[in-house]
């Protein structure tokens, strides 16, 4: 049985591990930190969201990025300070602006077939991560956004999403919590939304309980190959030291996160992952009026690029923002204000007086589209760069990534030595 190392333990890594468990493989699963899901699959947004697949390769990104750079609380902030590796990305973003309509609708088609994989394995190992199946509404302020967002829906309905436009008192049907006054919305009934950080360590669970191996506190350091891959590591020791360790293995599979563009350079691969930073707020329901005020429909404010999911009866999720500052994980109070800002005005009834704030690096590849298939060296594959969409496509990503695999492995027999 050919033994894979998958580095990484969020959402992608998880899933990885399991396809291929399911395909017949021995595997091992390093991750730097001290458990699963503790970077960016801790507490996103929370959505499930086929109807979120609009790339961003969009002149009026580049514009509004442009305008509000002089804005602390802006929903997207450029931090201007020099940096080849923001610049590179940035080029090479604005030179896939003209695939921006063929990639939304390859990006609606995965995250539609993802989602049923998802739901099939959540059910199958009976996986608890506070699953609501309430559908998502995008809401619009004004004439402007919302014919903007009919051109989108265009494309995500060419891609086989059901989500169609609603007016104002359908909006208030929909979700009777929400406040405000809105010019239309769209609203799609087969999203969904959940915990990221309950479901990846419940998967992770059921891979150690079919013969996965985890290794945490391992960072990995660098990685050779002969006949195998020898992968060296460091483990934190008792000692308040640190060891480095190696372990062998027949392949190696990156989902790394935003870690997977140093780690690829390790294999001779370009991967030009970029940190984009995003932000939360986990409101604590603690009394009945909040627990009463807050949606159970998930909402996406477009104008604020705003994101909300409820979490089970007593917590509610509200994400977003993009920050693109390299790989600096400080929680601004200037950025975590307007989620609580936001939260106050179109839920008034909502006590925010408990509130966790969180920041997290969304892995971004400039043409917005995961990294899937095969490195330059035999044996080495990539399943990384989802973006803001790792969880809405980390299970199809993954039995695809298996499939390949099969393909150039085969489970039953091991590579020679």
């Amino acid at each position: 049985m050919p033994k894979i190392v998958v580095i990484g333990a969020g959402i992608t890594g998880v899933s990885t591990a399991y396809a291929l468990i399911q395909s017949g493989y021995e595997v091992v699963v390093l991750e730097k930190q001290r458990y699963a899901a503790m970077e960016t699959s801790f507490a996103n947004g929370g959505q499930l969201s086929a109807c979120n697949a609009e790339v961003w390769n969009h002149w009026s990104t580049v514009i509004k990025g442009i305008r509000w750079m002089t804005r602390r609380d802006a929903p997207l902030l450029m931090n201007p300070a020099p940096s080849w590796h923001k610049y590179s990305w940035l080029a090479e973003f604005m030179a896939n602006i003209s695939r921006y309509r063929e990639n939304t609708i390859a990006t609606a088609r995965l995250a539609i077939a993802a989602r049923q994989h998802m739901f099939d394995i959540a059910e199958r190992e009976k996986i608890d991560f506070d699953h609501v199946r309430k559908g998502i509404l995008h809401v619009y302020y004004d004439k402007a956004g919302f014919d903007h967002a009919a051109k989108v829906n265009e494309m995500l309905v060419e891609g086989g999403l059901d989500r169609y436009a609603v007016g104002p008192t359908e909006i208030s049907t929909i979700e009777p919590a929400l406040t405000g006054s809105f010019h239309g919305g769209f609203y799609t009934p087969s999203d969904s939304t959940g915990d990221i950080h309950k479901y990846t360590n419940g998967l992770a669970r059921v891979c150690e309980e079919r013969g996965a191996h985890f290794i945490y506190d391992a960072g990995v350091t660098r990685i050779a190959k002969r006949d195998r891959f020898t992968i060296s590591y460091t483990r934190s020791a008792s000692t308040g030291g640190s060891a480095i360790e190696q372990l062998e293995a027949d392949a190696v599979v990156v989902c790394a996160g935003v870690h997977s563009r140093s780690i690829g350079a390790m294999l001779g691969d370009r991967l030009n992952v970029y940190p984009v930073k995003g932000y939360s707020i986990t409101v604590d329901l603690s009394d009945e009026r909040s627990q009463a005020s807050a949606p159970w429909v998930s909402i996406l404010d477009d104008r604020a690029k705003i994101v909300t999911s409820r979490l089970g009866q007593p917590r509610f999720r509200v994400a977003g923002t993009a920050e693109f500052n390299g790989a600096n994980r400080d929680i601004r109070d200037d950025r975590v204000r307007p989620l609580v800002d936001w939260t106050r005005t179109l839920f008034p009834g909502i006590t925010t007086n408990k509130v966790i704030p969180w920041a997290g690096l969304r892995p971004m590849m400039p043409n917005m589209m995961p990294r899937v298939g095969k490195g330059k060296m035999a044996g080495v594959f990539y399943n990384t760069g989802h973006g803001h969409l790792g969880w809405t496509l980390s299970a199809a990503t993954s039995a695809a990534l298996a499939e390949v695999i099969a393909n150039e492995i085969p489970a039953e027999a091991r590579l020679a030595v």
